[in-house]
């Protein structure tokens, strides 16, 4: 299976500070589509820090992705949301190793983990991005903080 990258260019900081950061967001494995629509749900509910007071938000579609534009008060900013095949990650879990086994001794098969739902689980998947309610203008209407234990 193919596994793509979600990336997400953004424009940060205001002024002369202005400038381009990219992220992986998230990993998808399956099929193209598949990476895209997700990539389209993501371009559709993100909200960036910049502008402060948007005027206009244009989405528009290209071959790999998404160009979400936002014109300001002042300056308009720009959001690129691509899918891109992952071919390598120096980060990634090393492959197992095959086991050795003893000449004649008998295999059992591995348990098979199942999800409540019948499907056979066969990996942890990564988590999926939180829907946070939000007000209209992107605040968060719990914050995050709220409810932790392990603050003071």
């Amino acid at each position: 299976m193919t596994t793509w990258g979600l990336i997400i260019e953004t424009t940060v900081g205001v002024g002369e500070r202005k400038h381009i950061e990219a992220y992986v967001v998230a990993h998808v494995t399956g099929p193209r589509e598949e990476a895209l629509a997700e990539l389209e749900r993501r371009a559709r509910s993100h909200s960036p820090e910049h502008p402060r007071s948007p005027k206009r938000r244009r989405l528009l579609r290209q071959d790999d992705g998404f160009l979400l534009v936002i014109d300001g008060a002042w300056q308009s900013f720009v959001t690129r949301f691509t899918v891109a095949e992952l071919l390598e990650d120096s980060d990634a879990p090393a492959a197992p190793e095959p086991a050795v086994e003893a000449p004649n001794a008998p295999t059992v098969p591995e348990p098979v983990v199942q999800a409540a739902s019948g499907v056979p689980v066969t990996a942890a998947a990564e988590p999926a991005e939180q829907q946070v309610e939000r007000y209209s203008d992107g605040v968060p209407v719990r914050p995050a903080w709220l409810g932790r234990n392990d603050l003071p």
